[in-house]
């Protein structure tokens, strides 16, 4: 017969109700709904409307999402209707055993918003198991001796069924010896006992044949049978005795295997073979063959395997003792286990959510956790905590259920995964838990905006670079993910102007490479600064922007340009006059020479090419000052050139050459005469006698010189001062004859103070010849009254006024560089090969345009020298008027390459002297004179 499905445990109406209502206040109901069911019933059967129970309408049961959370799931919740169905085969005997009362707990589980309801389904017993002995036959040996009334246990029936299902009597065949009595265990189970009515004669009969039934109290009944069969035996007087009838022990669970729980001792009066006793389990089912031994010889009981308090707390042993004539005598044992905390609490997620957004709010819902213990009383009530972890809480939603919620802000940036650790403790003594891991994803957000690596970039880029080379790359970094994360570059603003920017730089918008679109020029532009952006995907897009200074670097691709000497405005070349009796040492000119570019590469060297007297001048390696090395010899000619080379430091250095003509001749106007028309060039065996002729000429020169300074010097005495002033005694020359007194040693180039009256057209001195009526003293050069120095050279028309002729500006002895200034790497060399000439492009080119200048004054038809016949066309600015004061002196302030040095006046001594009070070296070059 199959029970009806679907029987509610209690009245339905208003207990469901009542729950509902307290279901509405709480967030799940106190006591659960209950159904009772019987077992077996086929899958899919409806138990009962679950969703009705539960006040859920049906149309907000897909929003709801009621479903079964149990371990096992006997049970399903249909998501339209809302009944609760049978899931799996339910069998009551499995699940229960001989328990009598079946209920499966479960928990139903509704969303939006969460709620958990506990549900328990009784099953009810049908009678579907058969009443079965374990043997189909029995053998028995009975001693003929045996008195009446003696008793034999016989092994019970077994029915898996409870209540009026399970074994209710048994039944024996008729006969004239055996009766059947019904006895029953301390736990309820009935066992049959074949009595013996009367004694037994196996002479008259020595077996017998009985059939022993069980049957159970089932509607209809079932019933099992087995077989007797009896075996009468010879006589044995005395069967073994006991001394208990039933033995009680107390055993732990823990107990380890082979532990020795009792020791059972029976006794027999009979002596030899008939006392030997056997122990033996008489009547026990299979679960305490499993878990005990006994011991045949000793009837010592030890346990076989773990003993386990929540499978069973109690067990009964029946133990036979036999001897040899199968005599027996029988004991129970009844063994009490006591609960010990060794089951740990399990961990149940029944939920994750997952992944969660990093701007979740803190009491945001993360999980469903079950718990369940085991064991009992203390030892199976369990609590709950987040190990490690204060980004997390778990609050307890009701009974053994508890919420993982969040309790702080979260960032995926610093944390991109949690692994959220349980951890389940029970209250026992020593306490056991158990964790469990949840791993959560944290999803991404675009809460961050790009960062550069540096806060600034510098890069140095060598001028005459190939196009469309890189020559940066900027970085940054965004922690985000996926479009949040995917940044682009751009450049936003510049110091260019707009129009030129995209023809100097671009920048990849992937890789922020920063290419150059064209080649740059040092000399043109040296840095420009970018601002470049680094922006994300996002949406709202996030954006950072940095600075990129882009330093050109010079290259060696300018060679030297000389600026002195320089050819005059027609050409010709120049020269410069040395005193014959120059000492060694003695400053006779300067290279002065320029290089656009900057650093090493505008580091010029200067060095001697070609000499027509090798070893008469030195060139300082640094400076390229020309100096003399030795005095002149009487050998040595009175002409010189010098071939030099300007080396810059760039690798590889590039150069430029000056050629110097130097005179030997100590006034102007023992070299006017040989100034003519260069002659073709000679052997130096010609050259030599040349120079000879000349030096003679020039001794001549100086001899009459001489004489006339001292006619004068007499003549002076009893004259006008005014008419001659130019021969007073403080011209007179101290470095021989023919020197003009004011001739010291000084800076280039030299001036010369000479006497020559403004109105002559021609260049011989008639020194004898000059009165105060042909030449007006203010109208000599050399007047004492036109001293003072020049202010406007061109206001005189005249390319040397007589203003500035005796009374120019002392020249600086200072702009050689001092010992800490020097360039090179000790900057201890010697004054010849020490500093260099500055090479700022301006300040130079203007230094060459002031010569320039001068020079196209030399052409000019109003200078004395210039223009007028016999002068051969010298060049005014080497004339004796011609100074550094007319142009700006470059050597106050001298750049030394590779150091923030600057050069200023500084005291110091040229040649080893000290510079007379306000005379300067004297310089004189010219040119031929044009006809």
């Amino acid at each position: 017969m199959r029970p009806r499905a679907g029987t509610r445990w209690a009245a339905p109406g208003l207990q469901v109700l009542s729950l509902f209502a307290l279901s509405l206040f709480r967030g799940a109901l106190a006591d659960a709904i209950r159904y009772s069911i019987p077992e077996e019933l086929a899958k899919d059967s409806v138990v009962g409307n679950l969703a009705k129970d539960l006040g859920l309408a049906a149309a907000d049961l897909p929003v709801r999402k009621l479903r079964v959370s149990a371990e096992k799931e006997y049970f399903a919740v249909n998501p339209k209707s809302g009944d609760l169905l049978v899931g799996d085969r339910i069998d009551r005997e499995q699940i229960c055993g001989k328990q009598p009362l079946c209920v499966l707990d479960f928990d139903t589980v509704a969303e939006n918003p969460l709620n958990i309801f506990h549900v328990a389904v009784t099953v009810q017993d049908i009678n579907d198991n058969t009443p079965l002995f374990k043997q189909s036959k029995i053998d028995l040996k009975i001693g003929e001796s045996t008195k009446a009334g003696a008793a034999f246990p016989l092994d019970p029936a077994l029915d898996s069924d409870v209540g009026p299902n399970s074994l209710q009597r048994y039944h024996l065949n008729a006969n004239e010896h055996f009766d059947l009595a019904e006895k029953q265990t301390p736990d309820g189970r009935k066992y049959p006992e074949l009595i013996l009515k009367h004694s037994l004669d196996r002479e008259a009969h020595d077996s017998h044949q009985l059939v022993l039934t069980a049957v159970d109290g089932g509607d209809p009944p079932q019933s099992g049978t087995t077989q007797i069969r009896i075996q009468v035996t010879d006589a044995n007087d005395n069967p073994p005795v006991f001394g208990h009838d039933v033995y009680r022990v107390t055993l732990r669970e823990d107990v380890p295997p082979g532990f020795s729980v009792l020791r059972v001792t029976a006794t027999d009066l009979d002596e030899g073979s008939n006392a030997e006793i056997t122990y033996s389990f008489h009547n026990v089912d299979e679960q305490v063959g499993h878990l005990f031994n006994l011991d045949k010889t000793t009837g010592e009981i030890t346990t076989k395997n773990a003993l386990d308090f929540e499978v069973a707390s109690s067990y009964t042993l029946s133990i036979e003792a036999k001897d040899p004539g199968d005599l027996a005598a029988h004991c129970r044992v009844q063994i009490e286990i006591l609960d010990e905390n060794d089951c740990a609490p399990e961990v149940i997620v029944t939920s994750v959510f997952t992944p969660l957004p990093e701007d979740s709010p803190p009491g945001t819902v993360i999980a469903l956790i079950k718990t369940r213990d085991r064991d009992s009383g203390e030892n199976g009530e369990v609590y709950c905590r987040v190990l490690g972890n204060t980004k997390f809480i778990l609050t307890s939603s009701s009974k053994n259920y508890y919420k993982l919620v969040t309790d702080k802000a979260l960032d995926r940036e610093e944390i991109p995964e949690y692994n959220v650790t349980i951890t389940a403790t029970d209250r026992g003594k020593p306490p056991l838990s158990s964790s469990v891991s949840i791993t959560l994803v944290i999803s991404d957000i675009n809460d961050n905006a790009p960062v550069f690596h540096q806060s600034s970039y510098a890069v140095h880029v060598a001028e005459n670079n190939p196009p469309g080379v890189s020559i940066a790359q900027v970085s940054a970094s965004d922690p985000d993910l996926g479009p949040n994360g995917h940044i682009s570059y751009s450049i936003v603003a510049s110091d260019l102007e707009p129009r030129l920017l995209s023809s100097y730089v671009s920048v990849s918008a992937q890789s922020g490479v920063v290419f150059a679109q064209r080649a740059f020029d040092h000399e043109q532009l040296r840095a420009f600064q970018l601002t470049l952006q680094a922006r994300d995907q996002g949406s709202p897009a996030l954006g950072a922007n940095v600075s990129l200074r882009v330093l050109v670097g010079d290259r060696n691709d300018n060679a030297p340009r000389v600026l002195y000497p320089a050819l005059g405005p027609d050409g010709s070349a120049l020269f410069d006059m040395v005193p014959r009796a120059a000492e060694p040492g003695y400053l006779v000119t300067k290279v002065v020479a320029v290089d656009a570019d900057s650093g090493h590469n505008a580091w010029l060297s200067y060095h001697v090419l070609q000499a027509s007297e090798p070893g008469l001048f030195s060139l300082g390696l640094r400076t390229g000052e020309v100096r003399t090395a030795r005095a002149l010899g009487d050998r040595d000619a009175t002409r010189q050139r010098l071939l030099v080379a300007v080396r810059d430091g760039g690798q590889p250095p590039l150069s430029a050459t000056a050629t110097l003509h130097l005179v030997f001749a100590d006034s102007l106007q023992e070299v006017l005469p040989d100034l003519s028309d260069h002659p073709a060039p000679s052997d130096p065996q010609a050259e030599l006698q040349f120079y000879l002729v000349v030096a003679l000429a020039l001794i001549s020169v100086l001899f009459l010189l001489a004489v006339i300074l001292a006619i004068a010097l007499r003549l002076r005495r009893s004259s006008s001062p005014a008419a001659w002033g130019c021969f007073q005694s403080g011209l007179s020359s101290k470095s021989g004859p023919g020197v003009l007194p004011n001739y010291s040693e000084g800076t280039l180039p030299y001036a010369y103070n000479l006497c020559v009256a403004s109105q002559s057209a021609k260049t011989e001195f008639n020194f004898l010849n000059v009165t105060s009526e042909m030449a007006p003293p203010e109208d000599l050069l050399c007047d004492p009254a036109s001293w003072g120095p020049s202010t406007n050279h061109e206001d005189t028309g005249v390319p040397f006024a007589s203003d500035t002729i005796l009374k120019q500006a002392p020249p600086n002895t200072d702009w050689r560089f001092s010992q800490a200034q020097r360039p090179g790497t000790s900057g201890s060399q010697n004054g010849d090969d020490t500093g260099t000439w500055p090479n700022n492009q301006f300040d130079t080119e203007m230094l060459q345009a002031m010569i320039l200048a001068s020079a196209s004054e030399a052409a000019d038809g109003s200078s004395t020298l210039g223009g007028g016949a016999g002068t051969m066309g010298l060049s005014a600015r080497y004339g004796p008027q011609f100074t550094l004061q007319h142009v700006p002196d470059y050597r106050q302030n001298v750049y030394i390459p590779g150091s923030n040095a600057t050069l200023t006046n500084a005291a110091g001594k040229r040649d080893g002297k000290t510079p007379a009070g306000g005379n300067g070296n004297k310089k004189k070059s010219g040119k031929k004179e044009k006809k």
